[in-house]
Formats: C-alpha cells, sequence, structure tokens
C-alpha cells in the first residue's frame, strides 16, 4: 500500500496553476459567505426633554414605560401668573371704545368740513374758521391711526401671552417611550436639568460591525435578515440605512446601521441579535 505525502499549496500551484486558482477562489468563496454577525438593536433616537423656561412643576402626566405621542402634553409648569397676563391682553385687545370715539370725532369733522366750505363760498364763513376745522380733521385723523395702531398691539400682545403660556406645557417631540423619569411634581426645573427621557423605539436602529473584506458587496437599500435574542426571538426583515465610510484600521471593520420597523413597540430596544445579509445585491 502506497501512502501519499500531503503536497504543499505552493507546489501544487507551481505544477499545477488551473487547479490552485480553483481552491484559492475557493477559500475566498467560503470567507465571502459568513454573512451573519452580532448586531444589537437601539432607539431611533433618545430625547432628554427639558423645558425652555424656568420654573416650578405643577404636574407631571406620564410614567416611565408610557407611551407618548408627539406633541402630547406630559409635563406642565406653574402657569397662574402667565394665564393672568393672557386675560389682561384679552380684555386690552376686546376694548376698541377708543377706536369707535376716534372714528365718531373724525366722521363729525368731516361734515363740518364740508359745511364749513360751502360757507365759505357763499361768503357765510372765514378761512380762518376753515383752517381751523382742517386743523382739527387732521389731528383727528392721526388719533384714529393711533387708536388703530394700539389696538393692533394690543392683539399682538395677546399672541405674545399665549405663546409665553405654551411654554408652560411641555410636550413631546416624537413617538416613543418614556424611558427614565427625572423630576416630579413639586421640584424646580430648568434648562439644564431634564425631567423625562423619551426614545422612539419605531424604528429601531440596527447597529452591527462588518469585516472590511465585504465593503462594498454591502449596499444601502439592500434587506437583512435580523434575528432577535431569546426569549423574544423572531425573524424580521431590516433596511440598510447607513454604512460608515470610515473603517477601524485595527479590527478591520466598519459599521452599518440598518432600519428595522417596530409596529406597536413590540420589540424591545437594547435587545441583542444577529443579522444575515444576502449573498447578491
Amino acid at each position: 500500500m502506497r501512502i501519499f505525502a500531503p503536497v504543499p499549496l505552493w507546489a501544487l500551484s507551481r505544477h499545477v496553476p488551473a487547479v490552485a486558482a480553483v481552491l484559492l477562489a475557493s477559500i475566498d468563496w467560503s470567507y465571502a459567505q459568513n454573512r451573519t454577525f452580532d448586531c444589537i438593536l437601539e432607539p431611533r433616537q433618545k430625547i432628554k426633554l427639558a423645558t425652555p423656561v424656568s420654573g416650578v412643576l405643577k404636574e407631571v402626566l406620564v410614567d416611565r414605560g408610557d407611551v407618548v405621542r408627539k406633541d402630547q402634553i406630559v409635563a406642565g409648569l406653574e402657569s397662574a401668573v402667565d394665564q393672568a397676563q393672557l386675560e389682561l391682553a384679552k380684555a386690552k385687545a376686546e376694548s376698541d371704545a377708543t377706536v369707535k370715539a376716534r372714528e365718531a370725532r373724525l366722521v363729525f369733522l368731516t361734515k363740518k368740513r364740508e359745511r364749513t366750505s360751502g360757507l365759505l363760498a357763499k361768503g357765510a364763513a372765514s378761512a380762518a374758521a376753515l383752517d381751523e376745522i382742517e386743523s382739527d380733521f387732521g389731528v383727528a385723523g392721526q388719533d384714529l391711526r393711533e387708536a388703530q395702531a394700539n389696538l393692533r398691539i394690543a392683539q399682538l400682545e395677546v399672541q405674545r401671552a399665549e405663546e409665553v403660556l405654551k411654554l408652560r406645557s411641555i410636550k413631546s417631540p416624537i413617538d416613543g417611550v418614556v424611558a427614565e423619569r427625572n423630576l416630579l411634581s413639586g421640584e424646580y426645573a430648568y434648562e439644564q436639568a431634564p425631567i423625562m427621557t423619551i426614545a422612539q423605539i419605531n424604528p429601531l436602529n440596527v447597529e452591527v460591525f462588518v469585516p472590511v473584506a465585504l465593503y462594498g458587496t454591502i449596499k444601502v437599500g439592500m434587506e437583512a435578515s435580523v434575528t432577535g435574542e431569546a426569549p423574544v426571538g423572531g425573524r424580521y426583515l431590516a433596511k440598510v440605512e447607513v454604512i460608515d465610510p470610515l473603517i477601524d484600521a485595527r479590527s478591520g471593520t466598519y459599521g452599518i446601521r440598518l432600519l428595522l420597523s417596530n409596529p406597536d413597540n413590540k420589540i424591545p430596544a437594547g435587545l441583542r441579535c444577529k443579522v444575515e445579509f444576502p449573498n447578491g445585491p
């Protein structure tokens, strides 16, 4: 029985180049087929929600784990003073008595000027009398415009008071869940002290690092299969959204972010997972 010693690859390539080329191609191809990698599911975004104005919290309407919607009021500051200022501004804006009085005086002077002009034409009135009426008429016109401007300013004060009052109501800027509540009713809130943290978990970000050997084979828009870690489990389709243009030379990897739809927030954020990329585009 004859025993054959293994032939080194370099020797095979020297004597049988075609066979060696096939073997090398097979090695590279098997490495490229390993397209399943560890990943992690992260919130789309996390917002530390604070107040644009300082004040004492009157109420915090949500707690950790609560689902919130965009523009939903989640907390409110004490606003009695701002409410009173709004009511005062409305009262001023609704009072048009000054404008009505100035309008009535202008109508009166208009008629008086017409009568005096007719009498002057007949020689029954003096030019000085008409000049005096013209002067009063001009002043009355200015008074009316001033009254109208003041009324307009009062109306703008109402809008300003309404906006100031709105700042006392803290709204969620996104759809999400309350990940953390930092302040309670009665505590002092200011710009640098977040009241709560809200996390958007629909959709989810799938963060994964892949070998540089796969660079160029994974494209933006490509769909990949994501499997959740036990006990959550489940298999989902995610779409490649971001491919990092920078490669980590030390680890020989680069980052990819996929977007995973999460209706009804069924999949928890922070879950470890596996992502499998297809072989083709």
